[in-house]
């Protein structure tokens, strides 16, 4: 089950990322509460998580779901740039990430 809690957790700190985007440096209402409250159910996921998991891979997952799907909604919603090697280093998180799923003791 910990894995599944630190996926939504890492889940949660894409909505958190990219809603700090829409707040406007905190400007606007309902984007800021949904920020804020996607940041809460990040860390309390991430805390969940790390009762069974080692704190490094956690926390190395945790930040790598973050930063690839926050990668790629910057550039579907923003139009951020989808070059070759930026692509290519987006999947080589990825691969970090399932290596340390896959190098976790039992």
């Amino acid at each position: 089950m910990a894995w599944v809690y630190l996926i939504i957790a890492g889940l949660f700190e894409i909505g958190w990322a990219v809603g700090l985007k829409y707040t406007q440096g905190f400007t606007r209402f309902w984007p800021s509460v949904g920020t804020v409250g996607a940041m809460v159910a990040s860390l309390l996921l991430l805390g969940l998580a790390l009762r069974n998991l080692p704190l490094g891979t956690a926390y190395a997952v945790w930040t790598g779901v973050g930063t690839v799907g926050t990668a790629l909604l910057g550039m579907v919603l923003f139009g951020e740039a989808a070059t070759v090697l930026r692509v290519a280093c987006i999947g080589l998180i990825v691969a970090g990430i399932i290596g340390l799923k896959l190098v976790e003791a039992p």
